[in-house]
């Protein structure tokens, strides 16, 4: 039997997977990126009925900015569509329409506003149910000044001061240190204000202004500066929060993954890692949602990913006398194995050798190809630019599996 004959069909896969998700994904054929998330509520607009609201925001869905937008319609439930902006190359369509050419921006029934936190604010205006800000005219008043202060307390610049910025010395970063402290310190008293995890006494738009840094800085301290945000004793109102951030569905739409926050980071920034990776989060790695949703990903995108790895993983190179038929089908079948391996193989023991291994028939260029083709997409998917930060994890934690039980 042929080894590509070894693994179900991508048809069976993807058959399998979407009985056990209902995320679905836009394609957007050659365009970047290559699918959009469906908004959660859009099944509330009558047919043939454009979405009242219009999201400009980045192609990558990097930007902490847009994220809090997108979060703020997914929680108050608002039907909207995406027009994605290159940030390398905005369209001059793009910036003569928006004064500051930033994103995020929104048309909102027709009405520009940029500005996240204007963005935000005029959503709560048009759309007042459900609340994002307290009914309550006092405790409003104080959400409202939360709202002022989030962007205006030196929080986000200090905190990326301390964790982008390469220190002179020791005693500078010691200083920068200190002075982050004293940041999540006042983070920490707000949170004291009002029973319960939030800000004020229900989730609002505060929370929703905290919630893309918190988290990006949740990931990047430990393994660029060897300092934790969670599980810090120091600060049990921020990690409550965080607990409770983590059982609402609408962050675990818009949320990215630590491996992504942490490789754009490195990118983006040029900063290096001085700390291992976070481990990934076995339970996310486990549930069969997040398995399913990464393998129709990867199934329902599959020529996309095969063109991807193809042209910028290096594989071509060991193509021998330029046959790159064969190199294709290897990415293909490893392509494939790794999808059902997602649906059906959840704690299995992987065979050694089974496409690859010193006591294997199997062509080593044809293993090469895999073992290139998994390191590749590790490291390459987005979240939530491909799947949701859940599917990510499990996505990578699958391909760990593959490579160390494999190769």
């Amino acid at each position: 039997m042929s080894i590509q004959n070894t693994v179900s069909s991508w048809e069976e896969v993807l058959e399998t997977a979407r009985k056990n998700t209902s995320a679905r994904r836009v394609k957007r054929t050659g365009q970047s990126p290559s699918t959009a998330p469906i908004p959660s509520s859009l099944h509330k607009l009558p047919p043939n009925t454009q979405p009242p609201v219009l999201l400009y925001r980045d192609t990558n869905s990097w930007c902490p900015f847009c994220e809090r937008v997108w979060f703020a319609l997914e929680e108050k439930e608002i039907p909207f569509a995406t027009e994605f902006i290159d940030l390398t190359n905005k369209p001059k369509w793009y910036t003569d329409l928006v004064p500051t050419t930033l994103v995020p921006a929104a048309k909102i029934e027709g009405e520009l506003v940029y500005e996240s936190k204007d963005i935000l604010l005029a959503l709560e205006e048009k759309y007042p149910h459900p609340a994002l800000l307290p009914e309550n005219p006092e405790e409003n008043v104080v959400a409202r000044q939360l709202v002022e202060e989030a962007e205006t307390n030196g929080f986000r610049d200090i905190a990326y001061k301390f964790l982008r910025e390469a220190p002179v010395d020791a005693d500078e970063l010691a200083n920068l240190q200190v002075a982050f402290e004293a940041k999540l310190d006042e983070v920490e008293q707000a949170l004291a204000k009002y029973p319960g995890p939030y800000f004020v006494s229900t989730f609002s738009l505060v929370d929703i202004l905290y919630s893309p840094h918190l988290d990006r800085l949740a990931a990047n301290l430990p393994v660029y500066r060897g300092y934790h945000l969670k599980g810090n004793p120091r600060f049990p109102r921020i990690n409550a929060w965080f607990d409770a951030l983590n059982q609402r569905p609408a962050y675990h739409r818009v949320k990215s993954d630590n491996i992504t926050n942490n490789l754009l980071l490195r990118r983006r920034w040029g900063v290096e890692p001085i700390a291992n990776p976070l481990p990934l989060d076995v339970a996310d790695s486990e549930k069969i949602q997040y398995r399913a949703e990464a393998s129709e990903r990867l199934s329902d995108n599959r020529e996309v990913a095969i063109a991807d790895v193809i042209k910028n993983s290096g594989v071509q190179a060991i193509a021998a006398d330029g046959d790159f038929t064969t190199v294709k089908d290897a990415v293909d079948f490893h392509l494939r194995q790794l999808a059902d391996y997602l649906i059906h193989g959840n704690g299995a023991t992987l065979p050694g050798g089974r496409t690859g291994g010193k006591n294997s028939s199997i062509d080593p260029i044809f293993a090469a190809v895999g073992a290139i083709t998994f390191a590749y997409l590790r490291n390459r998917i987005c979240a939530p630019r491909d799947m949701s930060a859940g599917a990510a994890t499990a996505f990578r934690a699958a391909i760990d599996k593959l490579l160390t039980s494999v190769y």
